[in-house]
């Protein structure tokens, strides 16, 4: 292979050069080789620094002729890209190729990246790291499972296009929009991925900004590094989440997890959780008694309610009245938000 970049790069009638490119990178194909090496010999074959980024890893490789890894700073304007190419894969763009050669570009370049482009598309392909959003159910489950072994786990990670040195973020979705569309608005430039599970959306991403959620969405963000354990705990916040709290982070969740492990019988023989299920009918007073557990105010319920605070109290005082929990005491107040709580988790 370093022969044949050699002989190529002396080569100076234009045909026999583009015919001796396409062969170079015919026999690159051949040997399936994975993008560093995809790159390393382009660079030899260029003589000069190669690159090759893909969206789905956010990383890129740049290759300098002596085939080592170029320096990882920014190039300067003298060895800026001098020709780029975008990588495309099923008429979707999900990287790009170029070459940093100083001065004017040389008169096989634009054939050279034409070839490369092509050769990364089948390697992306092949290996798994495309930007494309939704990913196979298994892969993921592999990567979210308690019993994958390590090893096992990061060979489904680097086919899912998550690089080695990436964190990765788990979340579990319920969603009435579509999962792919939830993923893109989640990490837009970023590696993401995400599949249907069960009765959940799985999204695996190397960032998770709570605020990038669209509306008619509930999520749960696991918090740990492990990502078996991060999906343990990203189904358990996503039990937590409410129509006044759509996306809950398991770190914000504190002691109140420790409902999510009180088995259902318990849970529904306590004598409060009773009591709320007496007014479950009601979507009123559930609604009334949910903005007065989240702000733990009178008047600023009544804001959230759109209501007048003398309308608030009258309600408040009756479900008081029907729950036998005195609302208007601090301890009246952290049995209701407990008890309110307790009740919704027997609905997942």
């Amino acid at each position: 292979m370093e022969a044949l970049a050699v002989r190529l790069s002396g080569l100076d009638p234009y045909v026999d050069g583009a015919i001796r490119v396409v062969a170079f990178y015919d026999t690159l194909m051949r040997r399936r080789v994975d993008l560093p090496a995809l790159a390393r010999a382009s660079a030899g074959l260029a003589e000069c620094v190669t690159g090759i980024r893909l969206h789905g890893t956010g990383r890129a490789i740049r290759m300098s002729p002596d085939g080592r890894e170029a320096s990882a700073s920014p190039p300067t304007a003298s060895t800026a890209a001098s020709t780029t190419a975008p990588i495309t894969l099923d008429e979707e763009e999900i990287g790009a190729v170029w070459l940093e050669r100083p001065g004017a570009p040389g008169p096989l370049d634009e054939l050279l990246l034409d070839r490369l482009a092509i050769a990364a598309a089948a390697v992306a392909e092949r290996y798994g790291p495309a930007r494309t959003t939704m990913a196979d159910p298994a892969l993921v489950e592999l990567v979210i499972s308690s019993d994958s072994d390590e090893a096992a786990r990061a060979r489904a990670l680097r086919l899912l296009g998550f690089a080695a040195d990436l964190p990765v973020r788990v979340v579990a979705v319920r969603s009435r929009l579509p999962l792919d569309q939830v993923g893109g608005l989640l990490c837009p430039a970023r590696p993401v991925k995400a599949a249907p599970l069960a009765d959940v959306g799985v999204i695996l991403a190397t960032t998770v900004d709570p605020a990038r959620f669209p509306a008619g969405v509930r999520a749960g963000i696991g918090a740990a590094e492990n990502p078996g354990l991060s999906w343990r705990e990203a189904r358990t916040a996503l039990r937590f989440t409410t129509p006044r709290r759509p996306v809950v982070h398991y770190d914000g969740l504190g002691a109140l997890a420790l409902l999510a492990q009180v088995p259902p019988d318990a849970v529904r023989d306590n004598a409060d959780v009773t009591a709320i299920a007496r007014i479950a009918d009601s979507r009123e007073d559930v609604e009334t008694l949910d903005a007065y557990c989240v702000t733990g105010s009178l008047r600023r319920a009544a804001d959230l309610l759109h209501l007048h605070h003398s309308s608030v109290a009258r309600r408040l005082e009756q479900i008081g009245k029907t729950l036998g929990i005195d609302l208007t005491e601090p301890t009246g107040l952290t049995r209701a938000k407990l008890a309110l709580t307790a009740w919704r988790l027997l609905d997942d």
